[in-house]
């Protein structure tokens, strides 16, 4: 029998469409983006504002005392042979020239004027410490309500518990995840959406040891709260003591701040900022080869129990 024309009536296959190679999830709640932002404000003026009052007195000592000779820190100027103005950093016994940016550099008018920190750095800008202390005590205020806020919400929505606790499969697979951040190695598909043990210990230092340091070194340092806080003022060995660890934990966070941002520039800016924006953020759903070695690895390092679910 012929079987010419019997293909006429059979279909061919409809290929399957390929799954999306991305895929857009709610990542980030909105009491979540509105406290992220709400420190973001907070933070960088406390900071500055920091610096305009630091500059009143640019020097930093141990104890209860701020005797001349002692200074841990102290950014300070000179003359020189000409008779200019030379800035000096000294830490310790260690002395550095540091003209145009700590001890002198230009004013308004492009005069050299002795400055701890430059204006540019300082809020508000020229040198003026009881405006400086008002900016820098509101959004302190700022900063401890929003930041009690963010530990209630975390504890209540059992984000802490889920999302920063390190697991004992964190801890297990730490030495993967130093190996992974050394080579910019970020995490592919769902795997992004869990934060590593990297990340959940930096965010946990940030928020209890930082956050809550710099608020209780700031009120060992005020006069007005000796009374209350005696006890923790001799425990760290002074007000000074304490105004010292105020200072060093300031720029803990510009640390911080610094790495937070190069993460989000080399980890896809634009999806990073829509996702504390808007609150989507967009997964690579490509395949990737679970027979390679680095893959392997991590699932190893992941209970069955603990992985996405598909």
């Amino acid at each position: 029998m012929s079987t010419e024309g019997l293909d006429a009536g059979v279909s061919a296959p409809i290929p399957r469409a390929a799954p999306p190679s991305t895929r857009v999830i709610y990542r980030h709640p909105l009491p979540i983006r509105i406290m992220h932002w709400t420190n973001v404000l907070a933070l960088t003026l406390m900071f500055f504002s920091g610096l305009q009052i630091f500059n009143a007195h640019p020097s930093l000592y141990w104890g209860n005392r701020s005797d001349k000779g002692t200074e841990i820190l102290e950014l300070g100027a000179r003359e020189d042979g000409a008779g200019n103005l030379v800035g000096v950093t000294r830490i310790g016994q260690h002395e550095f020239i540091t003209t145009g940016v700590l001890g002198v550099s230009s004013g308004r008018d492009g005069n050299a004027q002795v400055r701890g920190f430059p204006s540019w750095l300082t809020v508000p800008g020229p040198q003026w410490l009881s405006m400086g202390r008002r900016w820098h005590f509101f959004f302190a205020w700022v900063f401890v309500l929003n930041g009690l806020c963010y530990v209630g919400y975390a504890m209540a929505t059992r984000h802490l518990q889920r999302d920063l606790w390190p697991t004992r499969a964190d801890w297990r697979g730490i030495g993967r995840s130093i190996i992974d951040h050394v080579r910019f190695k970020h995490p592919h598909g769902e795997e992004a959406l869990r934060y590593n043990i990297l990340q959940r210990l930096a965010y946990l230092t940030v928020i209890f040891v930082f956050g809550a340091g710099i608020v209780l070194m700031g009120l060992a340092m005020s006069p007005r709260m000796d009374a209350v806080l005696s006890p923790m003022v001799e425990a760290v060995g002074g007000r000074q003591s304490a105004r010292t660890i105020h200072f060093i934990i300031a720029w803990g966070f510009v640390v911080f701040v610094l790495i937070h941002v190069f993460e989000v520039l080399i980890s896809g800016m634009f999806n990073q900022l829509r996702g504390m924006i808007t609150g989507r953020y967009a997964i690579d759903m490509t395949p990737v080869d679970p027979d390679s070695p680095s893959q392997r690895t991590h699932d190893d390092a992941v209970p069955a129990e603990e992985r996405p679910h598909e």
